[in-house]
């Protein structure tokens, strides 16, 4: 009684199936479960640390009239009536389990789903319930990015409103552990920090006076930010192994030399900007080594290979980075997970389909399909054998406005890839989670997923691009600071010419320039009228995560108002030729009329 194994399998049988389990000694119909260290043995595997995949593992043996589970923790016997739970199969009013005999253990010991809440904040109900979810697919980290959405003590006017409290931030870290889901800290520095940066009271940790985007990687200022930082993190996180500092993208790195950030003179004396990227590195992570915390952090440029000899053994590398550099990061101890991506650059919804480039309005490559595509990267990374492999990272990046509801599909697949690499099949795994996620009763999800996908990429590919008129210029990028700053890029639309005095006189131009657009906004309208079908259809029967599906609906809404927009904007452009042609004809009173539809339209 109480154990959370128990307690999930009552919990999730009646859920999805309305099974109640009774205690009883024996007879049919019994399940006995058991946890007795070293019960299971464990076979090949991935990862190089076997102790730690053992206590995931656990037995499972089905017979007529009996089910047994042994595991050699209670993580594994967790983890075994999850897969129980997921081997029903009901037909009418009865249920059904395959005979046999299952022995199972992760390839992997660590898989961390990262959860972006720096744009927008879940309530701690809601984050609980990811937590909850997560753990049924066999998920064991919770990376959470909160930047101003904690309540920092130490850094009192980064906190925005509604921010988690410390004691909060604790009792999330409490409900993961009980179902043995890490919650691991996501912190950005040196660089993505402009949540600190942009305040005046912080203006002087910048790299470069005029951007907030990095922080100087050499000021005494930096550290002492962000050590309480860590220390406020630490103190509401009690009970964790991992941290993680989180290196992206630190572009300018040991490039500075202004009045208020001096790098350049340190890269100088190092021999490379790569080395002073990795002291920061080393005297950040020891801060939180020192606290009993595993370091996790990307390993990226501007670092070198021969840079890598600066970094403390203690650390994992969050990403693999190629042959240069992963037989190093190897040589030197340094363990590293596989980083993948839910989620990258697209608007609305993840890509887990793809539109055909006949289907598009500018031609590009199509991107591959997010599952595809991270299936793909975990087993290249394992069957290159280059790095000492003990994780997958599974990112939903939410810079672009994604609901997290949209990142589901991949979080589960790139994570049980993660779990048993060799059986990794993009199409069984995304139909096995349709399955889970909805219950048995959903219908045609692949093909909801399938336009979901498409219906945000013509969202994006129907706009074009030109300079931004609003936002600021753009201050470098990977290759260093920009000089000039360039243009940021804003979408756009063409829109119909003015009338033109004295005859109203507007051509043909515009019709003839859009003319593809507005035959793929007709055929994306029928393909958006078949989604909003489906969606109310699956929202009646889907046995769960209704509310996933409502929010599909919501973004479904999105791409159906965008596609009235550009019909509109043709139907606009026809009333005003025919205005002029009312000009023409010497029918004022129908120039007038027509002039007044496209006013109210436009």
């Amino acid at each position: 009684p109480g154990d959370v194994a128990v307690q999930t399998l009552q919990e999730d049988l009646m859920a999805r199936f309305g099974i109640v389990l009774a205690r009883g000694k024996g007879g049919r119909g019994v399940l006995r479960l058991l946890v007795a260290p070293h019960s299971v043995a464990i076979g090949g595997a991935v990862d190089s640390n076997r102790a730690a995949l053992a206590l995931q593992a656990y037995r499972m043996l089905i017979q007529p009239g009996s089910v047994e589970i042994n595991a050699n923790s209670p993580q594994g016997l967790f983890y075994g009536v999850g897969t129980l739970v997921q081997l029903v199969r009901q037909e009418r009013a009865k249920f059904f389990l395959p005979a046999g005999e299952i022995i199972d253990w992760p390839d992997l010991e660590l898989r961390v789903i990262y959860w972006d809440d720096a744009h927008h904040l879940e309530r701690l109900s809601e984050l609980k319930r990811a937590i909850r979810q997560a753990s049924f697919f066999k998920v064991n980290g919770f990376a959470v990015k909160l930047e101003g959405h904690f309540q920092y003590r130490s850094a009192a006017a980064l906190v925005e409103p509604y921010a988690l409290s410390a004691r909060e931030f604790q009792e999330l870290t409490d409900y993961g552990q009980r179902y043995y889901v890490e919650v691991i800290p996501y912190l950005d520095a040196p660089a993505h920090d402009a949540f600190i940066l942009k305040h005046p009271q912080y203006a002087s940790l910048r790299e470069y006076p005029q951007s907030d985007y990095e922080m100087c990687a050499t000021s005494p200022d930096t550290y002492k930010l962000l050590f309480g930082m860590f220390q406020d993190l630490l103190a509401a996180n009690k009970g964790e192994k991992y941290f993680i500092l989180s290196t992206d993208e630190p572009y300018y790195v040991g490039l500075a030399q202004n009045e208020q950030c001096d790098e350049a003179t340190r890269a100088r004396a190092h021999g490379s900007v790569g080395k002073v990227l990795a002291q920061f590195i080393t005297k950040a992570a020891d801060t939180l080594h020192e606290q009993g915390r595993t370091v996790i952090f990307w390993g990226e440029y501007p670092l070198k290979p021969e840079d890598i000899s600066w970094l403390p053994k203690y650390l994992v590398n969050g990403e693999v980075y190629g042959p240069q550099f992963d037989p190093v990061f190897k040589e030197r101890g340094i363990r590293q997970m596989v980083y993948t991506s839910t989620e990258g650059e697209e608007p609305l919804f993840p890509e887990y389909f793809t539109v055909p480039s006949w289907e598009m309005l500018h031609s590009s490559k199509p991107p591959a399909m997010r599952v595809n595509a991270m299936l793909s990267e975990v087993r290249t990374a394992v069957e290159k054998k280059q790095a000492d492999l003990m994780g997958a990272f599974v990112a939903g990046w939410a810079d672009e406005g994604l609901h997290p509801e949209t990142f589901w599909a991949g979080y589960a697949t790139g994570t049980a890839a993660a779990w048993h690499v060799a059986d990794a099949d993009p199409r069984v795994l995304l139909d096995s989670f349709f399955n889970l996620f909805y219950g048995p009763r959903a219908l045609y999800m692949a093909r909801v997923y399938q336009l979901m996908s498409e219906e945000a990429q013509f969202w994006a590919d129907s706009w074009d691009w030109a300079p931004s008129s609003a936002r600021k210029p753009i201050f470098g990028n990977s290759y260093g600071v920009f000089d000039p700053p360039k243009d940021a890029r804003d979408q756009t639309l063409p829109l119909p010419p003015v009338p033109a005095l004295p005859d109203l006189a507007v051509g043909p131009q515009w019709k003839n320039d859009n003319d593809r657009r507005l035959q793929l906004v007709f055929k994306y309208m029928l393909d958006n009228g078949e989604l909003m079908d489906l969606l109310k259809t699956n929202i009646g029967r889907a046995k769960l995560n209704r509310y996933n599906l409502e929010v599909f609906s919501s973004v479904a809404q999105i791409y159906e108002q965008n596609l009235w927009m550009i019909l509109d904007l043709g139907r606009i452009d026809t009333l005003l030729s025919s205005t002029a042609e009312g000009v023409k004809q010497k029918r004022p009173e129908d120039a007038v009329m027509y002039l007044d539809r496209a006013m109210d339209l436009a």
